[in-house]
């Protein structure tokens, strides 16, 4: 199992994250560092609280960071047109010189999306646009020079993305979500990394079933896309090693640990000597 670290941009200020960031570019057990990507405040805090945004705040950390492979937990595709989307990820590969993971999902939030006048529609309606926007990043993100594409929602005309990113054939999609209808098909069918957010081991255990039966049926082999799963940090190190350990037994082999506010890179030496003494 490999491990990872998430900040939320919300309630803390830059320094203090960018401390953490730096701090966990030096630890090697540590492979990769996430944010989260919304407008406001999330789960429950004071709709005052200030918010970084999520793409910025990730440009900036691929320029303070040497090895860590960075990604966002995850964009909703309704935010940007997969089009922009597909050249900010291109643009943050080539600066971060290919450590981008692209995570995105359908969205979820509708308080946030109703406050920015941005239509959310509904499940089926998300999950039928998430599709189309997985077939525009992979298209544009991909070595054509030109994509058209005529969909529902989104239609393109021999446009561009260029230059293209540096990871081939494109970054890996990290596809966040447990909708076993739609969410889990889609993953089936464009992701490289499946990502499962909160919820128990036998919850992950019963979302990646339905991950591989999809798999089955679409004649892809799972072992092409990377499981992983959130671990929250409630402040003991011993505790969040023994999750990631319950869900690696259920077959995640990425564990990304959500760490609490306020943020301190004195959090990370103790996980990291917990993770490398069980793992």
């Amino acid at each position: 199992m490999r491990f990872a670290f998430k900040t939320s941009p919300q309630g803390t200020s830059w320094e203090a994250m960018l401390d953490v960031w730096r701090a966990a570019d030096e630890i090697e057990i540590f492979e990769s560092g996430w944010t989260s990507d919304h407008f406001q405040a999330m789960h429950g805090t004071n709709p005052a609280t200030p918010r970084l945004e999520g793409w910025i705040s990730l440009a900036a950390l691929a320029q303070a960071t040497r090895r860590l492979r960075l990604g966002t937990l995850v964009t909703g595709i309704h935010y940007r047109h997969p089009a922009i989307l597909a050249n900010m990820a291109a643009t943050l590969d080539v600066i971060s010189h290919g450590r981008l993971e692209l995570g995105i999902g359908t969205g979820w939030n509708e308080e946030e999306s109703r406050a920015y006048g941005i239509e959310m529609g509904t499940p089926r309606q998300r999950s039928d646009r998430f599709e189309e926007a997985c077939e525009v990043l992979t298209g544009l993100l991909g070595p054509k020079r030109t994509t058209t594409f005529r969909g529902a929602y989104y239609e393109l005309s021999d446009a561009r993305c260029n230059p293209k990113p540096v990871q081939r054939p494109h970054p890996p999609l990290c596809i966040g979500g447990s909708g076993e209808k739609r969410t889990l098909r889609t993953a089936a069918r464009f992701a490289q990394h499946w990502n499962f957010d909160t919820g128990t081991p036998a919850q992950f255990r019963r979302a990646r079933e339905v991950l591989f039966e999809h798999c089955g049926r679409i004649g892809r082999d799972p072992a092409e896309i990377r499981l992983s799963a959130q671990v929250r940090f409630t402040g003991d190190p011993a505790e969040a090693a023994a999750d990631a350990a319950a869900f690696a037994a259920e077959g995640a082999e990425l564990a990304i640990v959500y760490l609490p506010l306020p943020y301190s890179p004195h959090v990370l030496e103790p996980l990291a000597q917990e993770f490398a003494r069980l793992f």
